[in-house]
C-alpha cells in the first residue's frame, strides 16, 4: 500500500502541548472578553510532553500478552492450497489452559509461523497445525472479499483474540517478569497480534478486546485506535499494531526494519507521526482525568459535565469545556445565573415554553432577580452557555466555516509604528545597539505589514513568521470569519436545533434569539479563532520539524571520504588558521596554526607544503566561518601554481556549525584532553568529511545549522524528533562495536548513555567482542535492550582481527553457562566463536531462518557477501518467488527479503555509499563573476519551508524559491515530498538575479543530478 502524502497526514492533526503553563484559552477570560489569540512565548525549557504521554504506562512494564487467533469459518467451501502438514491436527487448547501454558517469557520477537514452530519443537510440546491451515483459508477468503469489493472487507475481517487476565489489569503484577533475562531469540516472539495470517501485508483483523481495553485504560468516551486512525490517515489495523509495539517499548528503527509486516511497510517519519499523536491523545486523557478529579473535589462535577469532558478529543475542546470552572477564572455569567436557580426556567424555555412564566421567578431585593428583565438576562446567559457547549452546535458552525472563506490578517502594530516614527524624528542622532537591532527586526516583517490570506492557502512559514512578529509586538493578527456564517448559524439555531418544542410567546422567542447571538459573539467566535490559530500553528510546527528531520537525515547520511589523509582547517584572521592533519582512520597526526592573512605569507605557504608532503595529505577541508573566502583563495592560488607538486591537492568547504560548541564540551575534553579548544575545532571540521555521521552525533542537532524557525516551534517536540532521526540513521547504517566511539553507541536503538559506557568498559577490560552473544555479558543489557540493539550492531572480522593483534587483555568468554549477577537474572550460554551472520543486518532472532535459507540455496554462512553466494541466491529467486521461498523456510516475505540483503551485501557494506560525497575543487569563482542566465552546478546546503539554499561555490548560497521546484524537474522518487530537495543533493541551476549589495542570489532549478 502506498502511504498517503504528508500534507494529508498533518492536515487535520491538532497539536497538543498539554504541559504549557499558559494554554490558548487561558490567555483570555473565557466568557466575558473577546481578545485576540496570542501564541505562546517560546519556552526555554523542553516540556515534559514525552514523559506525560507515557504516563499510563509509567512505573511498571506492560504485561506480556499472548493472543491466539480464531480464524473465521469460510462462507462457502473452497479448494484450499495443499497444506504442508507434518503432524496430525490436534484439538485446540482451551483458552484458560492456553493462557497458563503459553505464558510469555521475556521478549516478544518475530511472529512468524516458523519461529512459533521452533519454540513448540524446543519445548517438547505438541501443538496443532490446524490454526495454520485455517489462517491460509482465511487469507484466501480475504482475497475473495477484496475482489468482491473493498467496502466489505474490513467489516468481515474479524478475528477473536484471547487476552490474558493480567493485561486487563494493566499488567501490574507482571513487572518483575521482565527482569528475568531470557535470551531466546531463536525461539518465536510472542507478538500481541498474529500477522502471519495477514496475507503478505494485508490487514490483520483487530483483536476484539483490545480497543475496549485501551478505552477502559484511558477512560474516555472515544476509541483510541479509531481516533488515531482518523487524525493520522493511517489504516486502523496499522494504528492498533503501532500502539501495541510502542507499549511494548520497541524503538522506531527496530519496528521499521524488523516488524514491517505489522506496520504495512511505513517509513520511520510516518511511524513517528503516529507515535506523536498517540502520545498526545494519552496526555489529553491524563489531563482529562486530572480535571475531573479537581472538579469532583470542588463539588461542581455533574454527570453531564463529566461526559462532556470525557468526549473531548483535543486540548482546545477540553479547555473550552473546563475554562468556566477554573479556580483562577472569575465566576461566569452562566454560573452566576445558575447559582440564582435560573437553570430550571432556562430548560423550560426550550422544553415547555407554554408553561413558563418569568414573572414567577422575580424576587424583589435579590440582585439578579429583582425584575423580569434581570431574570430574562440570566436565562439568556444560561442558554448561551448551553449552546456554546453543545457538540452538535459546534459541529454545525465548524462546517459552515469550512465552506466559507475564513482569512487570517496581519498588520503592523501601533507600538511598532510609533517606534518607526521616533526613529525618523531622531534620524540624525546616534543610536544605541539595542535600538538598531529593534529597527532591523521591524524591517524584517515588512511583508506582513498588510497581509491577508485564507486559512486553507496560508503557508507554514508564513504562519510561523506571523506568530514571531506577534510575539515581538510588531504585528497584530486577526482571524476574519464572514458575517454569512453568523447569519446562517443564527437561523439554524432558531429554526432547528434550539427551536422551542411547544408554543412560545414572542417575548420568549426574543430571549432565545438574544441567547443565540450572545453565544456566537461572546463564546463561539473566540473559540473558533483560538481553534484556527492553534491548528495553523500546529500544522506549521509539524512541517518545520519535518523539514529539520529531513535536513538532518541527509546531513548525517552524506557518504564518508575514506582512504586518504585529510587536513582540517578552521579559518581565522587575527588568531590564525588552525590546522589538524588526520589519518585515514581519523587519528590525529599533527596540529598547528598558520597565519595566512598577515605578512609573511610565503613562509606560511612553505610550512603548509612541508606538512602536506610529509604526511601525504591530498585533501583540505575548510570550515565556512570567518575568513573562509580568503583562506579558500589562498589555497586555490597555491593549487593553481602546482605548489604542492607532486601531490594532487584539492579542497572543499564544509559547514562548521556547532564545531566551536563541541570543542569546549565535556565529550571533546575527554576525547582530546591535551588539545587547545581551537585546534579541536579543526579536528572536528576534518572529521565531518571523513565520517560525517560519527562526528555530527557528538553535537546537539539544533546546533548543526539546519532548517528554519527553530526557536518558534515546541522545544520538546523538536528535540524528540531530531534525537529520533539521529537514532534512526545510526541504527540503519550500523556500528562496528569494536571500533565505534562511546558517543556513537549512545544513539543505537535500545542503548543510552549508561549502557554505551558499560559496553565501552567491557571492551576495555575484556578485549574486542567476538560475537553479538557477548553483549549479553554487559551490565545492564537485558533481553529487551538486546532485542532492540542486536540487529544494528556489527562484528566486522577485519577490525576484529586488527584489534586482536593490538595489545589487549585476552577476552574472557565463558565456555559454560555464565550466571549474570543481579535480581531475576538467568543463566546465559555464550558461544566462544565468531558467527559470520554477526556482520550482517540479519537479527539474531532470524538466524535459524537464515540457516534454513542457506541450506535451500546450497550455500554456507562463510560465503556471505561473495559472488558465488549472490549468484546462488539470484538463481533460486529467479526460479521460485520470494513468497514461495518464504513458505519453504517458514517465515514472512519481509523477513526473507531482509535475510537476502544481509547475505548478498559485500563485507563492510555501508548504505551511505548511495549518497553524495563532499565536492572537492581546485579553483574559485566569486560573486562578481556571476551573470544572469548562467548555468551552474551546486549542492543543496540547507532547506527551508520557502525554498532551498544551494552552495554554488561563490561564498554565498543562492536561493531556489519553492515556486521554482516543480515536479517535472524532479526524479520520480522525489515528487511525493513536500519540497523534494534536501542537504547534500547535487543540482543544476540557472542564475535568475544577483543582488551584490544585499548578498542575494536567485536561482531556478533545472534538474537534480543523480
Amino acid at each position: 500500500m502506498i502511504r498517503k502524502p504528508r500534507a494529508t497526514t498533518v492536515k487535520d492533526v491538532k497539536y497538543i502541548d498539554m504541559d504549557s503553563d499558559l494554554s490558548f484559552s487561558q490567555t483570555m477570560s473565557s466568557d466575558e472578553d473577546s481578545e485576540e489569540w496570542r501564541p505562546p512565548e517560546p519556552k526555554t525549557k523542553a516540556p515534559k510532553r514525552q514523559k506525560a504521554a507515557r504516563a499510563p504506562a509509567a512505573g511498571k512494564k506492560k504485561a506480556v500478552v499472548k493472543r491466539t487467533t480464531k480464524a473465521k469459518e469460510p462462507e462457502a467451501p473452497k479448494e484450499p492450497k495443499a497444506p504442508r502438514l507434518t503432524r496430525d491436527a490436534e484439538p485446540k487448547t482451551p483458552p484458560a489452559v492456553e493462557r497458563k501454558t503459553q505464558a510469555p517469557k521475556g521478549l516478544k520477537e518475530s511472529g512468524t509461523s516458523g519461529l512459533a514452530r521452533t519454540k513448540r519443537e524446543k519445548s517438547g510440546k505438541k501443538n496443532t497445525r490446524k490454526d495454520k491451515g485455517e489462517d491460509q483459508a482465511d487469507c484466501a477468503d480475504r482475497e475473495k472479499d477484496e475482489e468482491s469489493g473493498p467496502s466489505t472487507r474490513m467489516k468481515e475481517e474479524r478475528v477473536s483474540f484471547i487476552v490474558s487476565d493480567t493485561h486487563e489489569a494493566l499488567g501490574g503484577l507482571e513487572a518483575k517478569k521482565e527482569e528475568e533475562e531470557d535470551f531466546t531469540f531463536d525461539e518465536p516472539c510472542l507478538k500481541k497480534q498474529k500477522t502471519s495470517a495477514s496475507c503478505l501485508g494485508r490487514p490483520t483483523a483487530l483483536p476484539s478486546s483490545e480497543p475496549q481495553a485501551l478505552r477502559n485504560e484511558l477512560d474516555m468516551n472515544w476509541d483510541l485506535t479509531e481516533v488515531l486512525s482518523t487524525l493520522t490517515c493511517v489504516e486502523r489495523w496499522v494504528c492498533a499494531n503501532i500502539i501495541l509495539l510502542v507499549r511494548e517499548e520497541n524503538t522506531i528503527p527496530f519496528i521499521v526494519r524488523y516488524r514491517k509486516e505489522m506496520i504495512n511497510h511505513m517509513d520511520a517519519d510516518a511511524i513517528r507521526d503516529v507515535q506523536m499523536v498517540y502520545e498526545e491523545l494519552c496526555t489529553l486523557a491524563k489531563k482529562t482525568q486530572s480535571v475531573i478529579q479537581t472538579l469532583r473535589k470542588d463539588g461542581v462535577l455533574t454527570a453531564e459535565l463529566e461526559q462532556n469532558l470525557r468526549s473531548c478529543r483535543s486540548a482546545d475542546e477540553l479547555d473550552h469545556v473546563y475554562s468556566p470552572y477554573k479556580k483562577g477564572s472569575k465566576l461566569t455569567k452562566a454560573r452566576r445565573a445558575k447559582a440564582l436557580g435560573l437553570e430550571v426556567p432556562a430548560s423550560a424555555l426550550i422544553d415547555t415554553p407554554h408553561t413558563l412564566d418569568l414573572r414567577a421567578w422575580v424576587k424583589p431585593g435579590t440582585d439578579g432577580l429583582s425584575s423580569v428583565e434581570e431574570v430574562a438576562t440570566g436565562v439568556e446567559h444560561i442558554l448561551a452557555d448551553m449552546i456554546a457547549k453543545d457538540p452538535e452546535t459546534l459541529t454545525y458552525v465548524k462546517t459552515l466555516c469550512e465552506n466559507s472563506f475564513v482569512t487570517i490578517q496581519s498588520s503592523v502594530s501601533k507600538s511598532a509604528l510609533k517606534e518607526k516614527e521616533q526613529e525618523k524624528s531622531v534620524q540624525g542622532q546616534k543610536k544605541t545597539g539595542a535600538q538598531q537591532n529593534k529597527n532591523k527586526d521591524i524591517d524584517k516583517f515588512h511583508l506582513y505589514f498588510d497581509f491577508t490570506c485564507t486559512i486553507q492557502r496560508i503557508q507554514p512559514h508564513q504562519t510561523l513568521a506571523i506568530n514571531r512578529g506577534e510575539n515581538l509586538k510588531i504585528l497584530t493578527v486577526k482571524v476574519n470569519i464572514p458575517d454569512r456564517v453568523k447569519c446562517d448559524f443564527t437561523r439554524w439555531c432558531i429554526t432547528s436545533r434550539w427551536r422551542p418544542k411547544t408554543y412560545a410567546t414572542e417575548e420568549l422567542r426574543v430571549i432565545i434569539r438574544n441567547a443565540v447571538e450572545d453565544s456566537y459573539k461572546r463564546l463561539i467566535l473566540p473559540f473558533l479563532v483560538r481553534s484556527y490559530r492553534t491548528k495553523l500553528t500546529s500544522v506549521a510546527e509539524k512541517e518545520s520539524i519535518a523539514m529539520f528531520v529531513r535536513n538532518l537525515r541527509q546531513r548525517l547520511l552524506v557518504c564518508p571520504v575514506r582512504g586518504c589523509v585529510i587536513m582540517g582547517v578552521d579559518p581565522g584572521f587575527r588568531h590564525g588558521c588552525k590546522l589538524a592533519i588526520l589519518s585515514p582512520t581519523s587519528q590525529i597526526l599533527h596540529t598547528d596554526i598558520v597565519y595566512l592573512h598577515n605578512s609573511g605569507q610565503q613562509k606560511e605557504a612553505e610550512k603548509l607544503r612541508h606538512l602536506m608532503i610529509t604526511y601525504g595529505c591530498t585533501r583540505v577541508v575548510i570550515g565556512n566561518g570567518t575568513a573562509c573566502r580568503e583562506t579558500e583563495s589562498f589555497f586555490a592560488d597555491l593549487i593553481s601554481r602546482c605548489y604542492f607538486h607532486p601531490l594532487d591537492v584539492s579542497y572543499c568547504i564544509t559547514n562548521e556549525a556547532g564545531a566551536s560548541i563541541y570543542s569546549v564540551s565535556p565529550e571533546a575534553v575527554k576525547e582530546m584532553p591535551d588539545l587547545d579548544p581551537n585546534l579541536r575545532s579543526a579536528v572536528s571540521i576534518g572529521r565531518r568529511v571523513q565520517d560525517p555521521m560519527a562526528e555530527l552525533v557528538k553535537i546537539d542537532p539544533k546546533h548543526i545549522g539546519i532548517g528554519t524557525y527553530q526557536h518558534d516551534v515546541s522545544v520538546g517536540a523538536l528535540k524528540a524528533a531530531l534525537d529520533g532521526v539521529v537514532q534512526e540513521c545510526v541504527s540503519f547504517v550500523g556500528v562496528d562495536i569494536n571500533i565505534c566511539s562511546e558517543i556513537l553507541m549512545r544513539h543505537v536503538a535500545g542503548l543510552n548513555v549508561g549502557r554505551a559506557r558499560n559496553i565501552a568498559e567491557w571492551r576495555e577490560q575484556n578485549g574486542p567482542f567476538i560475537n553479538r552473544e557477548q553483549l549479553k555479558l554487559v551490565k545492564g543489557m537485558g533481553p529487551k535492550t538486546y532485542q532492540q540493539c542486536a540487529g544494528f550492531i556489527r562484528i566486522n572480522p577485519q577490525t576484529l582481527h586488527s584489534v586482536k593483534s593490538s595489545p589487549h587483555p585476552a577476552p574472557v568468554v565463558p565456555e559454560k553457562p555464565a550466571a549474570k549477577k543481579g535480581k531475576g537474572k538467568t543463566c546465559v550460554n555464550i558461544p566462544a566463536s565468531f558467527n559470520p551472520l554477526d556482520q550482517t543486518c540479519i537479527h539474531p532472532e532470524s538466524y535459524h531462518v537464515a540457516q534454513r535459507f542457506l541450506s535451500v540455496v546450497g550455500g554456507s554462512a562463510d560465503q556471505i557477501g561473495s559472488g558465488d553466494l549472490q549468484q546462488c541466491v539470484e538463481n533460486k529467486i529467479r526460479t521460485r518467488s520470494v513468497e514461495d521461498l518464504a513458505r519453504t523456510v517458514d517465515t514472512t516475505p519481509e523477513t526473507l527479503k531482509l535475510i537476502v540483503d544481509g547475505l548478498t551485501q559485500p563485507p563492510g557494506f555501508d548504505m551511505r555509499q548511495n549518497f553524495g560525497q563532499a565536492d572537492f575543487k581546485r579553483g574559485i569563482v566569486s560573486m562578481s563573476d556571476l551573470r544572469v542566465g548562467a548555468v551552474l552546478t551546486g549542492r543543496v546546503d540547507n532547506t527551508a519551508l520557502f525554498g532551498a539554499f544551494v552552495d554554488i561555490g561563490v561564498g554565498r548560497s543562492g536561493l531556489i524559491h519553492k515556486s521554482n521546484i516543480t515536479p517535472d524537474k524532479l526524479p520520480v522518487s522525489q515528487r511525493h515530498r513536500s519540497l523534494a530537495l534536501g542537504p547534500g543533493e547535487r543540482v543544476e541551476v540557472r542564475v535568475l538575479n544577483v543582488d551584490p549589495q544585499r548578498g542575494r542570489i536567485g536561482l531556478d532549478l533545472i534538474r537534480v543530478l543523480q
